[in-house]
């Protein structure tokens, strides 16, 4: 039988157009070894370690009048180079021009022609550093068993030992427009439901794949009650352009836990109470009217481990292996002047959540075939992408990373920035990482609409500061 695309990823390729492209990306930035990180260099680990995600090597095949699903192919003429690019900054390359480099490639759309990834290493960096910029589609984070290419080319240490893999790998036939038809008349009589729904798809009809994984997720009350209360308005909901703009926000990830071990609640309600502060004061910097009762409304996939609801870390190990999602909507309580009550609301929401099942556990996500995703950013895109914009303001995405040192081609990583997409008439996502006792926030905003996002970065830390100063001793 063919590798098809489950209906939720193939939605991804029909419902993606020129102003909301269907990709998830990163920023790591490396500090630079005396020798081994070269363009080369890196060219070739990635090429070796390939085997351990074959579908980096696939592309995406269309079936003859649409008769079904699009299916995986081997492409016959992978190029790597093609893939992994090298890019540069004029020396000294400053951290606004990596971040406007960001922003301009992932405005960009991936090939539908050839694997659905890119990763560029980016030298030029002043204090000699290196940037690795990837892009991958959200239709190829297929299932909680996928792996990510930016898994593959991570070291726990600088000279990790053991053999590389051995990757002997001869692109299979691609099938013939024939092969396809008759594949997909086979399955039709196999399974006569599949035709109609095959039929949406083609049509982009992005409402009867919602209600398909509405239905399919039992728990997802929160979200059809929430339809009936829609998010409210502002400058984050509005058309979405062809530009972004992208910018960076860090903190320390102890001084979360110091403010969550004064005032209670989890690192990730302290991480929505900082996101709320910093939106009060942006909101307030552009002249919007914010009252005490004003409230911005967040979808917040979160991350936690297998019996520890409370989501502060993970294992840097065992990471991937213990982590379960839970997805709720916020109400950020950006109209509260304290930042304090700011974090008693949100800490008091996600406990409502938790206790009256509006969360959406991983495992309802994953019985739906292929809404479990190798990373819980990629998780936030997709849930974000499969709901109307009228159900949030902001997506934000919190994934507790490992707590030691990642390598990769003998180069310590120093930072590492999720970018995740907008969705249909979202203005602004923001993707946060924990990582070796840092946490690093990264801000994905709509060029027209998000002219401050920079403002908005730096406020993020305004936001921590003012936090830390609530800390007793």
């Amino acid at each position: 039988m063919p590798d098809r695309l489950s209906a939720l990823d193939a939605s991804f390729l029909y419902l993606e157009d020129h102003t909301t492209p269907m990709h998830v990306g990163g920023v790591a930035v490396f500090r630079r070894p005396r020798s081994g990180f070269e363009y080369d260099n890196v060219l070739a680990m990635i090429d070796r370690r390939l085997a351990l995600v074959p579908r980096y090597r696939q592309k995406v095949r269309q079936v003859p009048g649409k008769l079904a699903r699009p299916v995986w192919v081997d492409d016959q003429d992978f190029d790597i180079t093609y893939h992994v690019r090298r890019s540069a900054l004029p020396k000294p390359g400053t951290d606004e021009q990596l971040h406007d480099l960001v922003a301009r490639l992932m405005s960009r759309k991936l090939d539908p022609t050839r694997p659905l990834w890119e990763l560029y290493l980016v030298e030029g960096l002043s204090r000699s550093r290196v940037a690795v910029i990837t892009k991958t589609h959200q239709a190829m984070v297929d299932g909680i068993g996928a792996i990510d290419i930016g898994q593959v080319i991570f070291d726990m240490a600088a000279d990790p030992d053991g053999p590389e893999v051995e990757d002997l790998w001869m692109p299979r036939p691609e099938p013939s427009p024939a092969q396809l038809v008759l594949e997909a008349a086979t399955e039709a009589v196999q399974r006569p439901g599949a035709v109609v729904e095959n039929a949406r798809s083609a049509l982009g009809d992005a409402t009867a794949t919602v209600r398909k994984v509405t239905g399919a997720l039992g728990g997802l009350a929160s979200a059809v009650r929430a339809a009936a209360l829609p998010a409210p308005g502002g400058p984050l909901n509005g058309p979405t352009s062809t530009q972004r703009r992208f910018a960076v926000a860090s903190a320390r990830l102890d001084d979360f836990r110091a403010i969550r071990q004064t005032h209670g609640g989890t690192v990730n309600d302290v991480v929505l109470a900082v996101v709320a502060g910093a939106l009060r004061s942006w909101l307030l910097s552009r002249g919007e009217v914010v009252s005490g009762s004003t409230t911005l409304r967040a979808m917040v996939p979160v991350s936690v481990r297998s019996g520890d609801v409370a989501g502060d870390g993970a294992d840097p190990v065992s990471a991937s292996a213990t982590n379960r999602v839970a997805a709720y909507l916020v109400d950020l309580p950006v109209g509260e002047s304290s930042p304090v009550l700011r974090l008693h609301h949100i800490s008091h929401a996600l406990r409502a959540h938790a206790e009256s099942g509006q969360s959406v556990a991983a495992e309802a996500l994953v019985g739906v075939s292929g809404f479990a995703p190798p990373t819980l950013h990629a998780l936030g895109a997709r849930v974000a992408n499969g709901f109307s914009d009228r159900l949030f303001n902001v997506l934000v995405t919190n994934v507790p990373g490992p707590q030691v040192p990642l390598y990769a081609a003998g180069a310590k990583m120093t930072e590492m920035f999720p970018v995740v997409p907008l969705a249909k008439n979202q203005s602004l996502a923001i993707g946060v990482t924990s990582y070796d006792g840092g946490v690093y926030f990264g801000l994905n905003g709509d060029r027209d609409a998000m002219s401050d996002v920079d403002v908005l970065a730096a406020m993020i830390g305004e936001s921590v500061e003012e936090m830390i100063g609530t800390v007793d001793g």
